[in-house]
């Protein structure tokens, strides 16, 4: 092991109020990150500088990862979900659309083809990659970061809600609601007033209704789990895919259950990430997770908007990291002024909306 490696194993053992089991747990953790460093490079083509830079973001940080592998207990093992589910059918077409292995092109199939997309979003949670478990523990900023490495970039919340429901609508925020400061409470407003716009017209990726036994929700908490921390709550995931049901009609998985997600909410139009946005918005947690069928802590349909729960910038150094909370990544396609016109259509019918 490196000497950078043994620091931040120590740190991070410290930080945690760790014994040996800590210790064991961090190397453990470190073998396990190197093996999905490696998967991504072969499943995900990726070059010499974007290793270096996701194995940088891996190691600064000392806990992302598939979880604690000293207490985290899956359901179902990568090796049974590949004997258990069929895998989808390659789509060689949404490859070449999107440019990227394991993506879906997101578009409203009422007005357009999958060629005219304006943007993709990968098909699995983080790492995108059947029956491998999602990554947790990451920041929305790292999140951000390794978006960005792999070549592409944190979704907006409307494009996570587009690809749930099998439709990208254009961006729907109320900037012109916006007041400062910019802070929570304006957030837990917009997200009011958003779901009691979209509240009559709700679904869920696969249907209208609720349904148990369809996305990974069926997993447990480790016993004594109460607040969240590192050495007391596993990351009880299920491989991503492992529910072939839990699909929307862009062919989007596990948008319920398995992990929550990072995207980004956009307070201005500067801050929208399909817009080009370096700066980004605040942190939006979108979906459900792994014991959601069990216990249904809030509402988790396609285009609900949560409250300010742990909320942040995106790019807040500090910005939140659990045990149950990943995230995808979108990325853009040369349909820059396509989207900008979306844009501007969407604000129009809002403010013509609110004049009436």
């Amino acid at each position: 092991m490196s000497r950078r490696w043994a620091v931040l194993c120590g740190l991070t053992a410290a930080l945690l109020g760790a014994g040996a089991p800590q210790a064991g747990a961090a190397l453990q953790l470190q073998q396990n990150n190197r093996q999905l460093l490696l998967l991504l490079q072969e499943q995900h083509r990726l070059d010499a500088l974007q290793m270096a830079e996701l194995r940088r973001i891996f190691e600064r940080s000392g806990v992302i990862g598939q979880g604690n592998p000293a207490i985290s207990r899956h359901p179902q093992t990568p090796e049974q979900c590949r004997a258990a589910t069929a895998a989808p059918t390659p789509r060689v077409d949404f490859e070449r659309i999107c440019g990227a292995p394991h993506m879906a092109p997101l578009y409203d199939p009422s007005r357009q083809s999958a060629e005219q997309a304006e943007a993709c979003i990968d098909q699995f949670e983080f790492p995108t990659l059947r029956c491998e478990y999602p990554l947790v523990w990451v920041r929305a900023s790292e999140a951000a970061q390794i978006c960005t490495a792999m070549g592409k970039r944190l979704c907006d919340a409307h494009e996570w809600e587009g690809a749930c429901e099998g439709r990208l609508l254009p961006p729907d925020y109320r900037f012109d609601l916006v007041a400062r400061p910019l802070d929570g409470a304006i957030v837990d407003r917009l997200a009011r007033l958003h779901n009691q716009a979209h509240a009559p017209a709700k679904r869920w990726s696969y249907g209208t209704q609720y349904q148990r036994g369809v996305c990974a929700s069926a997993s447990q908490k480790t016993p004594g789990c109460q607040g969240g921390g590192w050495d007391a709550c596993g990351s009880n995931t299920y491989p991503a895919g492992a529910f072939p049901a839990c699909r929307s009609a862009l062919e989007v998985y596990d948008l319920h259950g398995n992990v929550a997600e990072h995207m980004n909410l956009p307070l201005a139009p500067q801050q929208l990430a399909s817009r080009g946005s370096r700066e980004l918005g605040f942190t939006e947690m979108k979906g459900s997770w792994f014991i959601f069928d069990r216990y249904r802590a809030h509402e988790d349909w396609c285009r609900w908007r949560a409250p300010f729960w742990h909320g942040s910038r995106v790019l807040d150094p500090h910005s939140h990291a659990n045990y149950h909370l990943g995230f995808r990544c979108c990325k853009s396609l040369p349909n820059e002024g396509k989207g900008k016109q979306s844009l501007a259509v969407g604000q129009a019918a809002r403010r013509g909306s609110a004049q009436r």
